[in-house]
């Protein structure tokens, strides 16, 4: 086992990972900007460096200040997190060129899976249902009318290199197709350096569902569930939920099976995430992360097992610990995302925290580095904690979560706590009967009220 882990990421996936490690008897190295020096995962590290100002291209994004780190430090291994390098395929490859151990994917599974048209190659050749679209990326705007006409409108077109919803738009009509390609090639090439595009038929009413893996790189693939991330805001995960409400028994088995199968068959190593949308009981893959997922505490909770040390364990080079006949699902469970954000313009409202208590008890757990007196910077991602519940089933998780929410007190800036309590009182989500584009929806109504 490793001796000493740099973690090449901040916040509350830093602060997982460092409990993951100091539970193996694995001493840990914070990495951080100078706008996190008082972080939680900072101070409760073995050892930290500052490896730059608060800019995350001069920070976090700092490749060369990353591996120095490590080195300075003696470290065995870096855990690159969620976000930042995490699926960055030079950097793992620069870490092991340093003779540094990755805790992630081979570089060369992370760079095929970061191109989404090479991902849907990929996904094809495996076996794995994809959505109707181009092969590959579009050649010209004739090509994009061309396919548009052939699987019919409305279609979605979508960067290649991209994520979070950047260079991704709708077009329900040939006229606003004309458009949507020059908005999203702009897009794409301010965001992702790269203004490659491909389409797919949009469809009208799907479930976002995921199914978590684990490799050993051996030809040995095991998955944890499904988790539904239906509920989300411009391409955003708001809150998600293990297992699905939508799927069945048989079919979360079966779409299990498939996904294992396929990614057995490239030897795939580590952890990931395969996104399919899900409707009229049909699955239709759109991408692979190639990395931890936010929301992997809820595939933690229903399964009982800790992914990140899997992860730790798979990087030192040991096989699966377990096989897929001894992963048993129990219970329900639900992960709010918590923003420093106002709940319904989603402005983000960083700053002090004056006054902070986190609810607990039974099938609790709160993934957070909040404390009272921290500030909340401005530089990064809005998340600020993770609020995940588990009961014996959903309706129970739903009362657990309730209680929760009422008891979580984060004082001195907005959060999108009463976002969640709202949630809870709609019957569409209680009743599980909600799609990718319900929220937004939802939330229209409420503020033409």
């Amino acid at each position: 086992m490793f001796d000493k882990v740099l973690i090449a990421n901040r916040g509350e996936i830093a602060l997982r990972i460092h409990r993951a490690c100091r539970e193996m008897g694995i001493r840990t190295v914070a990495v951080h900007s100078t706008a996190d020096s008082d972080a939680m995962h900072v101070r409760l590290a073995d050892e930290s460096v500052c490896i730059g100002p608060p800019a995350s291209k001069d920070s976090y994004l700092n490749m060369a200040a990353i591996i120095s780190a490590a080195t300075i430090t003696n470290a065995d291994a870096i855990h690159p997190g969620v976000g930042f390098l995490s699926e960055n395929a030079e950097f793992a490859e620069m870490i092991e060129e340093h003779g540094i151990a990755f805790v992630g994917p081979s570089p060369d599974h992370i760079r095929s899976m970061g191109d989404k048209i090479e991902a849907k190659r990929i996904a094809i050749a495996l076996g794995l249902p994809v959505v109707p679209g181009s092969d590959g990326g579009l050649e010209s705007d004739e090509d994009a009318h061309r396919i548009a006409e052939e699987i019919g409108y409305p279609v979605l077109v979508k960067a290649a290199a991209g994520g979070g919803g950047k260079g991704m738009k709708v077009a329900d009509t040939p006229d606003d197709l004309q458009q949507t390609l020059e908005i999203c090639r702009r897009e794409a090439k301010a965001n992702f350096g790269n203004d490659a595009l491909y389409m797919e038929k949009f469809l009208r009413r799907p479930r976002h569902i995921e199914v978590q893996v684990l490799g050993d790189g051996r030809g040995n693939v095991v998955h944890f569930g499904e988790r539904d991330c239906s509920l989300q805001r411009r391409h955003q995960k708001i809150l998600e939920e293990a297992p699905s409400p939508a799927l069945d028994q048989a079919g979360r088995e079966a779409i299990g099976a498939r996904v294992t199968n396929a990614l057995a068959k490239i030897n795939y190593l580590s952890v990931g995430t395969i996104e399919f949308l899900y409707e009229d009981e049909e699955f239709y893959f759109i991408e692979m992360n190639t990395r931890l997922q936010v929301e992997h505490p809820i595939s933690e909770m229903i399964c009982g097992v800790d992914l990140v040390r899997e992860q730790l364990r798979i990087a030192t080079g040991a096989p699966l610990s377990l096989t897929q006949e001894q992963i048993a699902y129990t219970g329900h469970a639900i992960e709010c995302r918590i923003n420093a954000e106002n709940p319904r313009t989603f402005i983000p409202n960083p700053g002090k925290i004056n006054e902070y208590h986190a609810p607990g008890g039974l099938g609790v757990r709160v993934d957070s580095t909040l404390y009272s007196g921290y500030t909340v910077p401005p530089h990064y991602d809005s998340l600020v904690s993770k609020l995940i519940v588990h009961g014996a089933n959903r309706n129970e998780c739903l009362l657990r979560l309730r209680r929760c929410l009422e008891e979580y007190v984060i004082e001195g800036i907005e959060t999108t706590v009463p976002l969640h309590q709202e949630l809870l009182s709609e019957p569409r989500f209680l009743d599980g009967d909600y799609d990718i584009h319900w929220l937004e929806s939802w939330m229209a109504e409420g503020s033409d009220e």
